[in-house]
């Protein structure tokens, strides 16, 4: 397995003889008891089509979901579920998080539903203060650290061990993988949704789909999902017959997932300033490597100015996205359209017959989009 790299764009060959284990059905039934429960839109875009010379593109919406503007809620509901029940934890047991936006919220407010208190940490001025307020509007403590994400997630484990917190973090290190791999595993209910939505839609799986990516949680969703050995009997290097090309965009201040593929293990890049603060991580998750290093097609990168653009497009398109989830049309407009464009559309198997599935993690309530 070989990567290559120029400027945003890092191409992988991945591994055509891995598959992922097939998944039960426990997270998604568990999902579909939730009050306010229902699947997110994906809403056809044929502008889009027209302007990437593909036959469909879909933006998979997560603006609503269970009442909250990002897909972290799916995670977060299921693992704050899981964490509670197997620590059997007294109501007075805080649950314990760092975050760079949308998890924490959703952990304060799947903690709050379960009768326990919220100690969510934030990267002092990483995140939007609306952000912040909205963590605090689902009763939660704020600790600002002053510090990067991956020193809040430090100080939000710490804290968790010294006080018997239940600690419900989105990213996995050695010693730390079950309660990440319950995240996960909450994460796969938004792609068994497309699955049903493109059949709806007379499609089969999409030919190409691109995942935001921070530490690489819901990349591994994806992964989990589309590299599993029922997904389909045609092995392919290229997309096509049920073979989904799977491609992580990550912001540039807080690019690893290349750098990775390159060196052939996790590496962590300091990270910058971002307004994609929810992608502003610059270590890959221990649980999601394996599957990036084996099932990811491509990793590429964005600026802040593409996903700013992307979020105003959408929204011409009546997809109100934030920049992180517009960083998934920034994403596919690189790597369809950048440089080397030809290349990039043969080694993802993209023709002018593909289907498209963009996955819009949040929406602009969550994180507000500048002025074009």
């Amino acid at each position: 397995m070989t990567t290559t790299t120029a400027a945003a764009w890092t191409a992988n060959d991945r591994d055509l003889n891995w598959s992922s284990p097939d998944q039960d059905d426990a997270a998604l039934n568990f999902h579909r008891r939730l009050s306010g429960y229902e699947p997110t839109a994906l809403t056809p875009l044929p502008e889009l089509a027209r302007e990437l010379g593909v036959a469909a593109v879909f933006a998979k919406d997560e603006s609503t979901r269970l009442g909250m503007p990002a897909f972290k809620a799916l995670g977060a509901s299921w693992a704050v579920h899981r964490a509670l029940e197997t620590a059997q934890a007294n109501t007075d047991a805080e649950v314990v998080t760092a975050t760079d936006g949308n998890h924490g919220r959703a952990v304060a407010r799947f903690a709050r539903e379960a009768g326990h208190p919220a100690r969510i940490f934030v990267p002092a001025g990483g995140i939007h203060p609306s952000a912040v307020a909205a963590i605090r509007g689902e009763s939660a403590e704020v600790v600002e650290v002053d510090a990067d994400y991956d020193h809040s997630v430090a100080a939000a484990a710490d804290y968790a061990a010294a006080n018997g917190g239940v600690l419900v973090q989105d990213t996995a290190w050695e010693g730390y993988e079950e309660v990440p791999g319950w995240i996960v595993e909450g994460y796969s209910t938004l792609f068994r949704e497309i699955d049903v939505q493109l059949n709806e839609a007379g499609h089969r799986a999409p030919d190409l789909i691109t995942v935001p990516t921070g530490v690489g949680s819901l990349l591994q969703a994806a992964l989990a999902h589309y590299r599993r050995a029922s997904a389909g009997d045609t092995v392919s290097s290229a997309a096509g017959d049920d073979d989904t090309a799977v491609v992580s965009v990550e912001t540039e201040a807080a690019a690893c997932m290349g750098p990775s593929l390159d060196a052939g293990h996790p590496v962590t890049v300091e990270t910058g300033k971002t307004i994609m603060s929810g992608l502003n991580c610059g270590t890959p998750s221990s649980l999601a490597w394996p599957l990036v290093r084996d099932g990811l097609d491509a990793a590429v990168t964005v600026t802040d100015d593409a996903a700013i653009d992307a979020a105003h497009r959408l929204a011409e398109l009546g997809v109100a996205a934030g920049p992180c989830g517009a960083a998934s049309l920034a994403g596919v407009r690189e790597a369809l359209n950048g440089t080397d464009a030809e290349s990039r559309r043969r080694h993802l198997g993209v023709d002018a017959d593909s289907v498209i599935v963009l996955t819009v993690t949040e929406g602009s309530a969550a994180n507000p989009v500048p002025d074009a």
